[in-house]
């Protein structure tokens, strides 16, 4: 589970999910922070080379200083950028067994076809972080670079009271995600429901809620929406319409009686149907088509 393979394959997923969106103004830039010894004999260094020029750093860099000298090593204060350009760097001074996992994970990535830019001055803030640590990063932005940010964080179970559990992962900053999309000419893909589902009264609600699992699980394509917090059958129609929605479900009192479903276009101008809740399944596949298996 602590693999360097564990790594790779994180890191291909995240690839692979740019990839899908359309997205190619990104590299990914990579670096090891060791153990989280050698991490923490690499900060007495860092914040011993800091100290020789503390007269030079901003005011934000002196606070991290004690704290966290290596987030110094993110600041975009210009005279200091001249002090991290000769400062230390922390793959100087990795274990072996990191310099290993790392030197795989490396090799990995590169059978994969994943070009990446190793950056001994990339490091992650947060003290859970071991070993990898990579971020997807664009020129498109400004000084919002990162797109996609994580790595190894062997330490955080532990650290909120757990056993040591490895553990590793990343997440996006969606706002960017669209802002590259929108850059790219990625025309946003089609996330409005193709249902939403009416439930009047309290029979019917606790019958949507089956219902519902039961088209989830039968048809995984399907974006169905079921309305929550109650409301009359009007107030719920005009959610419906808002969610943008091709179709409403109608479950109430009579429906729930008979073990039917009404099928309301709300986009075309047809007649209402009404179908049994076993028939649900083929009356939305007649509708949509089999994009929704």
């Amino acid at each position: 589970m602590v693999g360097p393979d564990i790594d790779a394959e994180m890191i291909l997923l995240s690839a692979r999910l740019l990839k899908s969106l359309g997205i190619g103004a990104v590299r990914l830039q990579l670096n090891s922070l060791g153990t989280q010894a050698a991490r923490m004999a690499f900060r007495e260094v860092l914040a011993d080379y800091f100290r020789q020029h503390e007269s030079v750093l901003d005011e934000d860099s002196r606070r991290r200083l004690d704290s966290n000298p290596l987030r110094i090593l993110d600041s975009k204060h210009p005279m200091v950028q001249d002090l991290i350009a000769a400062a230390p760097v922390l793959p100087d001074h990795l274990d072996e067994e990191s310099r290993e996992h790392f030197g795989r994970l490396c090799e990995l990535l590169t059978a994969a076809g994943i070009e990446f830019i190793l950056n001994p001055r990339l490091v992650r803030g947060l003290d859970y972080y071991s070993r990898t640590v990579f971020e997807w990063t664009t020129d498109r932005l400004g000084a919002q670079d990162a797109v996609c940010s994580g790595g190894r964080y062997d330490g955080l179970v532990e650290m909120l009271g757990g056993r040591p559990t490895p553990a590793v992962g990343w997440a996006l900053g969606m706002e960017r995600i669209v802002a590259l999309m929108e850059d790219a000419g990625v025309a946003a893909p089609d996330t409005a429901p193709h249902v939403f589902f009416v439930a009047a009264g309290e029979e019917a609600g606790a019958q949507s809620v089956r219902i519902t699992e039961y088209l989830r699980n039968r048809l995984p394509g399907l974006r169905l929406l079921l309305n929550c917090g109650g409301g009359s059958l009007k107030s719920q129609m005009k959610r419906a319409d808002r969610s943008g929605a091709s179709v409403a479900l109608i479950l109430g009192d009579h429906e729930c009686k008979e073990s039917v479903v009404a099928l309301k276009a709300l986009r075309e101008d047809v007649a209402q149907e009404t179908v049994k809740q076993d028939s649900v399944v083929d009356a939305l596949l007649a509708r949509f088509g089999e994009a929704l298996l």
